[in-house]
């Protein structure tokens, strides 16, 4: 008796389960988290994309511990992030923790569960966009006009304490233009924008990012009007003048170093010292009376008569001179403070000579 009930019970259930199946009925699909998300590294939220419902009503719920804890909790906010969300308020964010989150799914026909997912709010790091974009032309005296942006971070962040740490970064293009300019501004809250073509209309976005994390979405668009009268400065036809000047610079250096000459003796040639045709400037230095005399024209030494005359002459004028000049004192001491040369030893040697041949001549 017991075995035909327990038949009858098992035929009766297969044949409900096959009624299901004919009818598009079966378990849940398995969900996917795809999504986990903090702002402002104090709350996160997780998102998951739904598996199939098996054509029942399927409930979905998350289940996440403590990476090194064996307690199980379940989502404390399913609302705030909206559907298929839970939202982790500071209360339940911890940093500096692995939350090991999982997704499941259940229906009449039975339950599936996602992958496990491993977050760590510092890496999940998405703020907002920075706010209150704002455009303004300047011109100061002088100088070019310019447009200056400014903006404000995240409102939800504190980067008084230095909890988080922000990066920016801004594009900007004419307003029918299809490709953006971007610049990075680092953690400095504004900007500036030099070379702008005159007459245009700019759009200009601005975005950040955490110290470690992700860059946020682009803000609001901000736009601004150039004037015409606007003279643009562009930066590269100064550079493209600048390589020209270079490769000029080369060219003329390397034609100098062909020919054998240095750019010190290009620019600045050295100048010819005095020096006399012919004559060994040498001699100068050695002190030698014969030598210099047989350079300067007296190819005979001792000198000829006619050199000798001359000289003697010479001398005997010059010597007759400075003997009227002389004071009278100085002719009890002739030879003090006077040192003789070389030519006055030989005239010395040479006066008896000369005197005894002038009283002969008389």
């Amino acid at each position: 008796m017991k075995e035909n009930v327990a038949s009858t019970f098992v035929f009766i259930l297969l044949l409900f389960l096959n009624t299901n199946l004919l009818n598009g009925q079966s378990p849940p699909g398995k969900p996917e988290i795809f999504k986990c998300r903090s702002p402002e590294k104090e709350t996160f939220t997780c998102w998951w994309k739904p598996g199939t419902d098996g054509g029942l009503p399927t409930n979905y719920t998350l289940t996440y511990h403590k990476e090194g804890e064996t307690d199980i909790y379940e989502c404390p906010d399913y609302k705030t992030g909206g559907p298929n969300s839970c939202y982790f308020n500071k209360k339940h964010t911890s940093i500096w923790t692995v939350y090991i989150i999982v997704i499941n799914a259940t229906n009449q026909m039975g339950s599936s569960a996602s992958d496990p997912r491993y977050v760590d709010v510092t890496y999940i790091v998405e703020p907002n966009p920075p706010v209150n974009l704002t455009l303004e032309l300047k011109q100061p005296e002088d100088q070019k006009l310019y447009l200056w942006i400014k903006w404000f971070p995240p409102t939800l962040v504190d980067l008084r304490t230095g909890w988080l740490i922000l990066q920016y970064e801004i594009r900007l293009k004419p307003e029918k233009a299809a490709e953006w300019e971007t610049h990075f501004a680092g953690q400095q809250t504004q900007f500036k924008i030099l070379s702008l073509y005159p007459g245009h209309k700019y759009v200009v976005q601005v975005r950040c990012k955490p110290d470690h994390g992700f860059w946020s979405k682009w803000g609001p668009e901000s736009s601004i009007q150039i004037p015409n009268d606007f003279t643009m400065k562009d930066t590269t036809v100064w550079i493209f003048v600048a390589v020209l000047s270079a490769v000029i610079g080369l060219i003329m250096v390397w034609v100098v170093v062909l020919k054998g000459y240095s750019m010190v003796t290009c620019i600045l040639p050295p100048v010819p010292g005095p020096k006399i045709k012919g004559f060994d400037t040498h001699l100068l230095e050695k002190g030698k009376s014969e030598e210099l005399l047989s350079a300067l024209g007296c190819q005979d030494f001792p000198p000829s008569s006619d050199c000798e005359d001359l000289l003697v002459e010479f001398l005997e004028v010059i010597d007759s001179e400075d003997r009227h000049l002389m004071p009278a004192h100085s002719k009890k001491y002739p030879s003090q403070g006077v040192k003789r040369t070389h030519l006055d030893l030989d005239k010395g040697e040479q006066q008896p000579d000369r005197e005894a041949q002038h009283s002969g001549n008389q």
